[in-house]
């Protein structure tokens, strides 16, 4: 402990977040760099050091907290970084996209502010990278023993680099044009530029990991082929069968999922077009879904300049306190306002645009609607959506409340329902053989292997939508069981068990 008395003295600070009216202007990142640097030695300072550290058990990876928040409050930069790869391999993705479940379970958070241990993550991530104190790790020898991971997620990342740092000859197989999975073209630019993830596939290159992109495997290539090529194969295809929203009027055009739309905002700033083909500019746009990528969604209409947005949430609004049912250190379900619901306050001077007549939607003033149901759609005459019908839900029941319909104008509706789990019309769950689980997930062990010899499954696609940091910590241990199968003994970590259920999601 650098100041035993700083978690007394000193008051939670946070990495300040951009001018609104400055950041819709942009698509680079919400947060102010600059002002992260200064603040953060004193921030580290306030861990207690406290004798049992929850927020150890709250981070799927098992993250040295204490420790490399006390190397930081030395100024023991490169130590610090040492420490935090220990257990993780892409601190500066969790550092933005993660929402810190290690906050709920610090210590400090039973009676006081939880310490920033998610600024002081990027931090160390950032400065290390900086300081070139992330350097490649090739392994000394090689194993003769060959891998391929399907996906380039963050969990076939992981696995990726931990197999190739333990000697094995790693091959990565993503279906889309560049490597990234979902952290590529699901996230955001403005939530995580696509640099860092540049420069960490970068790395990963120059450790001896190879990608081969645009090959889908299953379709373009037989999976049990690939299999027959190599000493074993992982799957972390991600969960990206993406849910539906069964109700009259959704054949009509402009309706569109949110995985569909994304997409394309992320291959404008990548340079692939000028103008997303789906674009909210001008229109009025309703979100269906509250979660974070109906949050990614917002932020991207509002960059778009909408005319309007709401975003539909069918459960009621969180209290902005724990309930006694999520006592600490449970990663409780409270009102949080994301920097995009922070910017869906500026749509407030454009209360006045043409709806065709029809009634603006009164919302939180982050435009969010809670305890909202959507009916059904409405089109025009040429086939195209104009109007949702929605009404109030009984709380805990999701079930309608008669005599609340309403009708709200939609001249773009984004369908953000979440995933049902990895897609199975692509031929990789027939060519091996595998079985899946009563929820639709590829079947496992709990050494993550499958049912065929030789094949494991990590991440989303075996354990269904979850964090990024679950992500990477399954891809870890996924990586062990494998060296394991290969050599017949590890010393890659195991962090988790596929039987390992996070605290809250």
């Amino acid at each position: 402990m650098a100041d035993p008395r700083g978690f007394l003295t000193t008051p939670r600070r946070t990495c300040a977040r951009r001018p609104v009216e400055e950041r819709v202007q942009d698509w680079n990142e919400v947060y102010d760099g600059q002002s992260l640097l200064p603040i953060i030695n004193a921030q580290a300072g306030r861990c207690m050091d406290c004798g049992i550290p929850f927020c150890h058990s709250s981070c799927p990876l098992g993250n040295l907290i204490p420790e490399w928040n006390m190397l930081v409050s030395r100024d023991d930069w490169e130590a610090a970084s040492h420490r935090l790869h220990a257990t993780n391999n892409f601190p500066e993705f969790t550092g933005r996209l993660c929402p810190a479940p290690c906050e709920s379970g610090c210590v400090l958070a039973i009676n006081a502010d939880p310490v920033t241990i998610k600024n002081v993550e990027m931090a160390i991530a950032d400065h290390a990278w900086e300081r070139g104190l992330a350097p490649p790790l090739p392994p000394q020898r090689l194993s003769g023993r060959t891998v391929a991971v399907i996906g380039s997620g963050p969990a076939g990342l992981a696995a990726a680099q931990q197999l190739t740092r333990a000697g094995h000859t790693v091959v990565v197989y993503e279906r889309a044009d560049r490597v990234g999975g979902l952290l590529r073209y699901g996230i955001p630019e403005f939530k995580m530029e696509k640099r860092h993830l540049d420069r960490r596939i970068a790395q990963m290159r120059a450790e001896g990991t190879k990608f081969r992109t645009g090959v889908a495997i299953g379709t373009d290539v037989d999976a049990a082929d690939l299999r027959a090529r190599h000493d074993a194969v992982m799957i972390a295809v991600g969960a990206t069968a993406w849910r539906e929203l069964p109700v009259p009027g959704r054949e009509f055009t402009g309706i569109h999922q949110a995985m569909e739309y994304l997409p394309l905002a992320n291959r404008v700033q990548e340079g692939d077009f000028t103008e997303s083909p789906i674009t909210a500019e001008g229109k009025h746009v309703v979100i269906v879904g509250g979660g974070d990528t109906g949050a990614d969604c917002l932020g991207t209409v509002l960059r778009q300049r909408a005319a309007s947005v709401v975003q539909l949430d069918i459960n009621p609004r969180p209290g902005d306190d724990r309930s006694y049912d999520e006592p600490w250190p449970v990663h409780p379900r409270v009102h949080r306002v994301s920097p995009a619901h922070e910017e869906g306050q500026v749509l407030a001077e454009h209360r006045d645009v043409d709806t065709g007549g029809l009634p603006l939607p009164e919302t939180d003033a982050d435009v969010r609607m809670f305890s909202a149901s959507t009916l059904r759609f409405e089109g025009d005459a040429d086939g195209h959506v104009r109007a949702l019908h929605l009404a109030d839900t009984e709380p805990g029941e999701r079930r309608p409340i008669p005599g609340t319909e309403r009708l709200i104008p939609a001249q773009l509706v984004l369908l953000a329902l979440g995933f049902s789990g990895p897609e199975r019309d692509n031929g990789l769950v027939e060519q091996l053989g595998l079985q899946l689980t009563a929820r639709g997930h590829l079947a496992r062990d709990v050494d993550f292997a499958a049912d065929a010899p030789g094949v494991f499954v990590a991440g989303d696609a075996g354990r269904g939508q979850s964090l990024i940091v679950w992500a990477i910590a399954e891809g870890r241990s996924a990586a062990a069981a494998v060296d394991r199968y290969l050599t017949g003994s590890t010393e890659l970590p195991m962090p988790v068990r596929p039987t390992d259920r996070p605290l809250a999601v």
